[in-house]
């Protein structure tokens, strides 16, 4: 299939691009890199007037390291993968990228673009939103920051206003002696997941859970965040693994499609998440 007629724009600064944003208003789409937006143009799955191609816009690929890191919204995600300063950073962003889509798809895909897209099972906003990182929006208003467990609605859907462009996302740098660990479940290797887990971990010296973030993707229309403040002070080891997979796979409401069942979902969570939250606390260790 071919997509609809739409009017292309490629804005060569921000304030072009937000004035165009401001002009259509919820009638423009963003493409950033284009590996999902092309598909669900082709299908016409979406029909909007206008396309603002924000690639070539200066700046808006790079890397900040300092007391955060900031990491612009069209950085390919090869780019990110060999970006040795970030991902020594960012230890779970290095775990979860070599998930994404494969080599041909990350080199146009973009870390800012896959956010902005939220789809529930994909990598990078379940790491972001696990790691309590921000997701930066810029406007003729102004630029605001909004916490990325916050910036996720429902599925492909986010606050972010129609006039308002995602210019960064901001994460937070790697806690000293923190264990990670990332995995998913999917079809083929590349694939969208069916459930991926996330975990940043700190254990103290005599062996009990100072801090954890447990994300969960592909289970329910948004990337979760487990609560597991009441796991905090216990022995981190293989049973409380379980014990806190257990109860995150208790907790959800996970759906069902043609991939899989809300029950085999849940199956998972107890299988995939013991293992990464073992994993995380033994690097941790």
């Amino acid at each position: 299939m071919k997509p609809v007629a739409f009017e292309y724009c490629r804005p060569g600064t921000i304030a072009e691009a937000l004035a165009l944003l401001e002009e259509f208003g919820a009638d423009a789409t963003v493409l950033a890199g284009g590996m999902s937006l092309g598909a669900m143009l082709n299908m016409r799955l979406v029909r909007p007037v206008a396309v603002v191609d924000i690639k070539r816009i200066a700046g808006l690929d790079g890397v900040t390291i300092n007391g955060e890191v900031r990491t612009g919204a069209t950085l390919r995600q090869a780019a990110a993968l060999g970006h040795a300063a970030l991902m020594g950073a960012v230890p779970l962003l290095a775990r979860a990228l070599p998930n994404v889509g494969h080599f041909q798809t990350r080199n146009r895909g973009t870390l800012g673009g896959s956010v902005a897209h939220a789809d529930p099972s994909s990598e990078i906003p379940l790491t972001l939103a696990t790691l309590g990182g921000s997701v930066e929006l810029q406007s003729k208003r102004g630029v605001r920051r909004v916490a990325a467990r916050d910036f996720f609605l429902d599925i492909l859907t986010t606050t972010r206003a129609s006039d308002e462009l995602l210019t960064a996302l901001v994460w937070p740098k790697s806690r000293p002696g923190a264990g990670y660990a990332f995995a998913e479940i999917a079809q083929r290797h590349g694939d969208f997941a069916i459930v991926a887990c996330a975990a940043e971990a700190v254990v103290k010296p005599d062996g009990s859970l100072a801090h954890l973030a447990f994300g969960l993707g592909g289970v329910e229309s948004r990337p979760l965040v487990v609560d597991t403040g009441a796991s905090l002070g216990k022995q981190a080891g293989p049973g409380l693994a379980a014990e806190i997979a257990a109860a995150a796979a208790a907790s959800v409401s996970p759906m069902s499609d043609f991939k899989a069942t809300a029950d085999y979902r849940r199956a998972l969570i107890l299988s995939l998440g013991r293992d990464v939250l073992a994993e995380a606390f033994a690097r941790a260790h």
